[in-house]
């Protein structure tokens, strides 16, 4: 998934980090290319954790954007990314884990993200 996520990123000219964490939101694997922005690699691992809830990072604020109250409180926690990048990793209907990416806009991000999901025998 890693290889993959580069791959894109380098087509597409930009210098991502890559985390992929497990099912209870720990690191199990991280690529910084040479050239990505230091903060992406808090950015990238909190669009991974973000994506644990079984959405797409990037769609978490517009799936609690009716209730303030609970939208307020989930961005206001710890290692909340409401912006795309992060992916949740499902195997035989069971989320097993999430990739997240930054260091581009969040559509490259998005993008190398799905290729990563891509590159494995995973649906998303």
């Amino acid at each position: 998934m890693i290889d993959a996520a580069v791959t894109r990123a380098e087509e597409l000219g930009v210098r991502s980090v890559i985390a992929v964490v497990d099912d209870s939101g720990n690191l199990t694997a991280l690529c910084r290319m040479d050239g990505a922005p230091v903060v992406s690699i808090a950015v990238a691992q909190n669009k991974a954790y973000t994506a644990l809830l079984g959405l797409p990072s990037g769609d978490l604020y517009h799936a609690l954007a009716g209730d303030p109250a609970l939208l307020a409180g989930v961005l206001h926690t710890p290692r909340m990314a409401a912006f795309g990048g992060g992916l949740p990793i499902v195997v035989d209907g069971r989320l097993v884990g999430a990739v997240g990416v930054g260091g581009g806009t969040v559509e490259q991000d998005i993008d190398c993200a799905g290729a990563a999901l891509e590159s494995a025998t995973v649906s998303s």
